[in-house]
């Protein structure tokens, strides 16, 4: 069973949502398959350059693409699954600090590789937000074999994202999954071993349940498949209970349960929520989002268990049963 790694050693890879073959095995792992190339054929995007109006397309990719680190490579592939990053999430991605991301994000942006917007907000500026440029999209699609409109990038997608309702959600989503490659890269041992997005996990399990994502967190010799729900306060609490049956026929379905795990903006809406959380047939741990502290920190309560917060692998030890 392959299993695509991320993780502070080596080089770091993950499979685009998009062209990714995917099956959930029994134990919760995930096997996940894709072709990439290297390098860039002549000649390939020129559908794309008569399409799109980019009659230099193909020269602009290779005059840069020498130029380009495997650290880009995979920004590009994260930026394809799960469509925007923070300056702050990139630098947990792969930097010393958000000041070294800073710059490199700047000569990828100058490059076309990346482009950037800011949302509107009050008070204090908002950063960045990093998604794909027009040559970090043709990138993709070279190295997956495919044309450009088969990916899900499109040239709108910068205004689309600044104006979604939805944006601060996937923002935050995405942070927690980066936080825990930020704590990978510091701990020895530790790795994100899958990162879903909620589109993949719609295409996956939609019929059934639409998780937020999904992950697979190892230290050392221990690993913990989880499903995401990440609550912005937004939906009644009756909405949150209603997502539990779904699961359940889920983990019938694999014939395994895996842990369910609901972070909350505040304790208190963490408070309220655990009421409505509890199912014989579903684990479920619940956690607040308090700043500074990571997901993979002891910040997991589990639902009718006795016992107090544990750390996220350490849910991995706690018995669970398919009803």
């Amino acid at each position: 069973m392959s299993r695509s790694q991320i993780s502070g050693q080596g080089p770091v890879r993950t499979a685009s949502s998009d062209r990714a073959s995917l099956r959930v095995a029994p134990s919760g792992a995930a096997t996940t398959a894709r072709s990439r190339s290297s390098t860039v054929p002549p000649g390939s995007l020129g559908s794309v350059a008569s399409r799109r109006g980019w009659r230099d397309l193909d020269a602009r990719l290779l005059g840069v693409v020498g130029r380009l680190t495997e650290r880009d490579r995979l920004l590009c592939r994260l930026l394809d699954d799960h469509r925007v990053l923070t300056t702050a999430q990139v630098a947990d991605v792969g930097f010393s600090g958000e000041r070294r991301a800073r710059m490199r994000l700047s000569e990828l942006y100058a490059l076309d590789i990346l482009d950037r917007f800011r949302p509107r907000a009050w008070g204090s500026p908002s950063p960045f937000h990093w998604v794909l440029g027009p040559l970090g999209a043709a990138l993709i699609a070279v190295e997956a074999g495919v044309d450009l409109r088969d990916i899900s990038w499109r040239r709108s997608l910068v205004h689309d994202l600044a104006a979604s309702q939805r944006l601060a959600h996937l923002v935050g989503l995405n942070g927690f999954f980066c936080s825990l490659l930020g704590s990978a890269r510091s701990r020895p041992g530790c790795r994100l071993d899958e990162w879903w997005s909620e589109r993949r996990c719609a295409r996956e399990w939609g019929e059934v349940v639409r998780p937020d994502g999904y992950g697979i967190w190892t230290e050392t010799d221990t690993s913990l498949p989880f499903l995401l729900e990440y609550d912005n306060g937004t939906e009644r609490l009756e909405r949150l209970a209603s997502k539990l049956p779904g699961y359940a026929s889920l983990a019938a379905a694999a014939g395994h349960p895996n842990w369910v795990l609901f972070s909350f903006p505040s304790p208190r809406r963490e408070r309220d929520a655990r009421r409505v959380l509890d199912h014989q047939a579903v684990p479920v741990a619940t956690a607040s989002r308090e700043p500074g502290t990571a997901p993979d920190s002891a910040i997991w309560l589990p639902v009718e268990r006795d016992g107090g917060r544990l750390r996220l692998a350490q849910l991995a030890n706690v018995a669970l049963e398919v009803a």
